[in-house]
Parts: structure tokens; C-alpha cells; sequence
């Protein structure tokens, strides 16, 4: 089993900036992708940044050069820094391991964007 915490989430302007953290523990040595994923109302669940299989990182069109996953295997935490917010990032972000034992996701963590 994996267990994953989000934390960082908020309300904040447009414009403005948010770092999510994803802190795992459990059975993380079968587990060869992790990132964040976020889901808005009314809306399916987008992949909006992700470490791949192969190590290299994956991001949503949307997101590219606003925002920036990246990871402390030391502390086996990825993180989210989110630059340059808009109304449309409003959404719930999930954490997601994908190992191979299953698929695992965080709670989620809300962050708001005014306008």
C-alpha cells in the first residue's frame, strides 16, 4: 500500500503563486511514476503534471512553462510549484502514484483562483 498527503492548496489571485506538496510513504519501490492530476467542477480528471516511467516529466499543454513538478526522493515528496495562476486552474489536485502494485491517489487538495 501507498499513502499519499497533499498539502498547499488555497485561494489565491490571479497572478499569483501556490506550491502543492505530496508527501508518500508505504511500498514506494514498486512505484516508477508519480504526479498531480486536478479535477474542476463539472469536468473529468486531467493529468496536469507528472514524473513518467522513464524519469523524464509530462506536463498538460495548458500548465507548460507556468508550472513545475518536481520531487525530494530523500523526503519522498513531489511538489507542484504553480506560477502565474489563472480563474480556469481552479480545481482539486490529486496526487497519483502509479506502481506495480495499483494506483494510488491523495486526497486532494483544493486551490482557488480569483479573478
Amino acid at each position: 500500500q501507498v499513502q499519499l498527503v497533499e498539502s498547499g492548496g488555497g485561494l489565491v489571485q490571479a497572478g499569483g503563486s501556490l506550491r502543492l506538496s505530496c508527501a508518500a510513504s508505504g511500498r514506494l519501490i514498486s512505484c516508477n511514476a508519480m504526479g498531480w492530476y486536478r479535477q474542476a467542477p463539472g469536468k473529468q480528471r486531467e493529468l496536469v503534471a507528472a514524473f513518467t516511467r522513464g524519469g523524464s516529466t509530462n506536463y498538460a499543454d495548458s500548465v507548460k512553462g507556468r508550472f513545475t513538478v518536481s520531487r525530494d526522493n530523500f523526503k519522498n515528496t513531489v511538489y507542484l510549484q504553480m506560477d502565474n495562476l489563472k480563474p480556469d486552474d481552479t480545481a482539486v489536485y490529486y496526487c497519483n502514484a502509479q506502481c506495480v502494485h495499483g494506483v494510488y491517489w491523495g486526497q486532494g487538495t483544493q486551490v482557488t483562483v480569483s479573478s
